[in-house]
């Protein structure tokens, strides 16, 4: 439940102050250059940007449609989410141009925040790729969960917030993944203390619960209007279908 995973993220000390509720509603960003990046053979998908929200938009940002995603990397449905949608996404939303795609990270809990910036970790480019890599692999590395101590559990919520989080990459094996995609264990664990990145993430999470109302993972938004009763792709593809036709 929602309730339950601010109160863990406040456990690690990252909660931030809440947004006013009558802040304005997201405008959809005016495009903008993107230098050295290049359409190859008509396939946005080669297009990755980072906001300054700490988002990372897939495509065309000229797209007619902007679908955004309100992820969490310890949810179950995001993983089933992520297996069931991204290919069709990316060959018929994506490729063409005619939509983009936006992933906001709503954190549940301290291995969803340290996943959270693993996947943020390097160049824009690397995101998507990082994002699916731990996704598509949530059934593995979360099983340790279940048998985890209390000690280990302690090591999670005490101490400094790179020892917290590098306690959580260890023991769920997030080194291993990360060397997968060419990381080495210093760039691991220098992601691993990005405090500040951790805080804006939080921040952003009681903003969208605050201020956009999602109250589960995954949401969606279209052109930043949350989608009400859309947390899978049997709902979410006609929706998007609709405004894409």
């Amino acid at each position: 439940m929602l309730d339950r995973g601010l109160r863990i993220v406040g456990a690690l000390g990252l909660a931030a102050a809440a947004v006013a509720l009558g802040a304005a509603a997201p405008q959809k960003p005016a495009a903008k250059p993107l230098p050295g990046r290049s359409v190859t053979n008509g396939n946005w998908n080669t297009v990755v940007r980072r906001t300054a929200d700490d988002t990372y938009i897939l495509g065309n940002p000229d797209a007619k449609v902007r679908l955004t995603e309100f992820i969490s990397y310890t949810c179950p449905h995001c993983a089933h989410f992520e297996t069931e949608a991204d290919a069709p996404l990316r060959l018929a939303f994506v490729a063409n141009g005619k939509g983009s795609i936006e992933v906001r990270s709503f954190v549940r809990d301290p291995i969803d925040m340290t996943v959270a910036l693993l996947t943020h970790c390097g160049p824009p480019e690397k995101f998507f790729l990082n994002h699916t890599a731990f996704l598509r692999s949530q059934a593995k590395w979360i099983a340790p969960l279940k048998d985890a101590s209390a000690a280990q559990k302690a090591r999670w919520s005490s101490g400094s917030f790179a020892a917290r989080t590098r306690a959580i990459a260890d023991d769920f094996h997030f080194y291993p993944i990360m060397a997968t995609r060419g990381y080495t264990a210093q760039q691991v664990d220098k992601c691993l203390t990005d405090e500040a990145l951790a805080n804006r993430l939080a921040k952003a999470t009681e903003d969208a619960a605050q201020r956009l109302f999602v109250r589960g993972t995954p949401s969606f938004a279209i052109d930043g209007v949350v989608l009400s009763g859309t947390s899978d792709w049997a709902s979410l593809r006609p929706q998007l279908a609709a405004r894409v036709d």
